[in-house]
């Protein structure tokens, strides 16, 4: 073999054998930025008034402007997915089983896993992008100067303001999504409240509910810390702010799916 073939080898090789310990490196940074994020979000000696003014600023811009589209736009999925399974149902003869169906599938699997990528999308990873530039034009380096931390003022007012617009998003949509259902299967009536209130004491039982409020928390959570931590771990002469973007997506989407596969086991099995 060639003298030049065998360096692509080995260098081929080398690569290959390091990646593991660099996906353990990354997920060890994340998990640690995670904890330490949870702590100061808890420490009321984090939210000086400059805390809190780029808090409040960052809650309404992550939440306000996207807070009334999102519910029309989840108004218009539940009508069309409860007139399909509704109407499905009802030629199988399963017509009784339809409302249930459609608050598990849409209220309880779907609306807040689709919150949670819609936040991600649209704030977290731009925020967590954002930090990439931060550093690089060395805006961490002059709040250091100043004696300020720069974790504290940029990053833990986006975290909270992820978590609070997910959560927000996720429960206005559950309530409008269980009240376009109730009129989409009885209409403008009050007759069947009572039979739509038995189906929801049958679905939200308590472990049921207490696995739900989990895995929405979880969901705001992991769509918030890892392009956060994916931004903040970008050092100068890494990734560009489009790179470190996808890698929080890939990250945070991983994330999401094993949540999401963990709620099913709890729920169903």
């Amino acid at each position: 073999m060639a003298p030049h073939h065998l360096s692509t080898w080995y260098r081929s090789i080398t690569h290959t054998s390091r990646a593991p310990l660099r996906w353990l490196a990354a997920w060890s940074r994340i998990t640690f930025f995670g904890a330490i994020m949870l702590v100061r979000a808890m420490s009321l000696r984090s939210y000086t008034p400059q805390v809190r003014y780029n808090l409040a600023r960052h809650v309404y811009l992550d939440t306000a402007p996207i807070l009334l589209w999102f519910t029309v736009l989840i108004a218009l999925f539940t009508l069309i997915i409860t007139r399909i399974v509704v109407v499905t149902a009802t030629s199988y003869g399963l017509s009784q089983y339809a409302l249930e169906m459609v608050v598990r599938v849409l209220v309880i699997e779907l609306i807040p896993l689709t919150a949670a990528l819609f936040i991600a999308l649209r704030c977290t990873i731009p925020s967590g992008a954002a930090l990439v530039e931060m550093r690089r034009a060395g805006h961490f380096r002059r709040l250091r100067a100043e004696r300020l931390d720069p974790v504290t003022i940029e990053v833990l007012p986006r975290l909270i303001a992820g978590v609070f617009a997910c959560i927000t998003l996720a429960a206005l949509s559950c309530v409008v999504a269980m009240a376009l259902g109730y009129f989409a299967v009885y209409g403008f009536t009050v007759a069947g409240l009572q039979d739509y209130t038995r189906v929801f004491g049958h679905v939200f039982e308590p472990v049921f509910t207490l696995i739900f409020c989990l895995k929405t928390f979880f969901f705001a959570l992991a769509v918030s810390i890892i392009p956060m931590a994916s931004g903040l771990n970008n050092v100068e002469g890494g990734p560009s702010r489009e790179t470190a973007a996808l890698q929080g997506l890939v990250r945070m989407f991983g994330v999401l799916l094993m949540l999401e596969a963990a709620s099913l086991v709890g729920n169903y099995i």
